[in-house]
């Protein structure tokens, strides 16, 4: 069974280095991109503070579709270009968004949302697998520390996808 380590750390880019390890081990010889989605959405969800939603919209080749996650349920399919996710899914860059309720066209699913950073995750060929969203109740939640961290983390998880395959 995998135990969270959330001991406390000495700043936020160190815990981010801790959650990277953790995920390296949990994820490390895993086949499955559902299972390894489901327990990364649960780490990160039960080890970072104020957040509502963690989780995967997976691309379908045509959409984004909800993948594995954690939080209430979500709007299932998002257009490319449209919302945070798809803007992320098209540009291949990492969105920080402090409040959604400025971001045009944002797309409320969980009228709690207040700010979301969503990161691309994209195949060593180029292709597109899909974005890691998270959401907060809290304007301002998320800042360049949270974007390098949850860049690694995303690293990591797209490394053991690429082992995988």
């Amino acid at each position: 069974m995998f135990e969270i380590n959330n001991g406390p750390a000495a700043s936020k880019p160190e815990h981010y280095a801790d959650l990277a390890e953790q995920a390296r081990g949990m994820l490390a010889g895993e086949p499955s991109l559902v299972a390894n989605a489901a327990n990364f959405s649960a780490l990160l969800f039960n080890s970072l503070p104020d957040l509502n939603w963690a989780g995967f919209y997976l691309y379908d080749g045509t959409e984004l579709v909800v993948g594995p996650f954690q939080g209430k349920p979500a709007c299932i399919r998002i257009a490319l270009g449209r919302g945070v996710c798809g803007t992320a899914a098209q540009t291949r860059q990492t969105q920080v968004v402090r409040d959604v309720n400025s971001f045009e066209g944002h797309i409320a699913c969980d009228a709690a949302s207040q700010s979301e950073i969503v990161v691309p995750l994209v195949n060593a060929d180029g292709s597109l697998l899909g974005v890691w969203d998270v959401d907060s109740p809290s304007i301002a939640r998320f800042d360049e520390d949270d974007r390098a961290g949850m860049e690694a983390l995303c690293k990591v998880f797209m490394e053991a996808v690429a082992a995988s395959r």
